[in-house]
């Protein structure tokens, strides 16, 4: 998934950008704020943080300007907190508002619900799990430099019930209850040997580490 960053603080705009990428996510910051369009239909993110004081227009002007052409989801980031900057954010086409100074684990979690909402059940997703590394929820297949890695239909289940949590801790219980629920069967120990099997392809066949982290008497993080 790409993140647009539309923010002239460019401390600010790269600190989201680092945190973000740490998460998986591929993050581009604005560079040219008289044309923010032509960057927006070149970059075509799937979602752009964007601040209300810019330089040239403010943001209520792009906001609506990148509305006449795109339905990409759009998080409004700024220190301006009256109740009439809220409103003409929704208004002029913005989908959330976030208020400065925020913490950035509450901003990624804005940023995953939204992401979730718009194209989670959407018949075309893919999410990044790193560099090169993406699955596509819709035909459930894993690639690697757009190379198919041949995962068996439990190990496809449990990669898809982890990313559905991205960021969370899912017990083995869950796991297990999920993978019941589709009319699959799979014992405790077979749980085990399928994510060791999963780990250990993903590794393989991408030199990839830590995609899956095991926690120790709580379950299984994609972070």
């Amino acid at each position: 998934m790409r993140i647009m960053i539309i923010e002239d603080n460019r401390v600010l705009g790269n600190e989201i950008k680092l945190y973000c990428e740490k998460w998986g996510l591929e993050v581009v910051c604005a560079t040219k704020f008289h044309d923010l369009c032509k960057e927006v239909e070149v970059l075509q993110p799937h979602l752009i943080l964007l601040d209300i004081n810019l330089p040239y227009f403010d943001g209520f002007y792009w906001c609506e300007k990148i509305r006449k052409n795109s339905t990409v989801p759009i998080l409004f980031i700024s220190s301006r907190d009256g109740n009439q900057d809220k409103i003409m954010a929704i208004t002029t086409g913005g989908d959330d508002y976030i208020q400065k100074p925020f913490a950035l684990d509450y901003l990624m979690a804005k940023i995953q619900a939204m992401l979730r909402r718009t194209y989670e059940y959407q018949d075309h997703v893919q999410m990044q799990l790193s560099n090169d590394l993406q699955y596509d929820f819709s035909q459930g297949l894993l690639r690697y430099h757009h190379e198919v890695i041949e995962l068996t239909k439990m190990e496809n289940r449990i990669l898809a019930i982890l990313l559905k949590s991205r960021g969370k801790i899912v017990s083995r219980e869950e796991l297990m209850m999920q993978i019941w629920s589709t009319d699959e069967f799979i014992s405790d120990g077979s749980l085990t040997t399928s994510i060791s099997r999963l780990k250990s392809k993903i590794r393989q066949e991408t030199g990839v580490e830590d995609i899956i982290i095991t926690k120790k008497g709580q379950g299984y993080l994609i972070p």
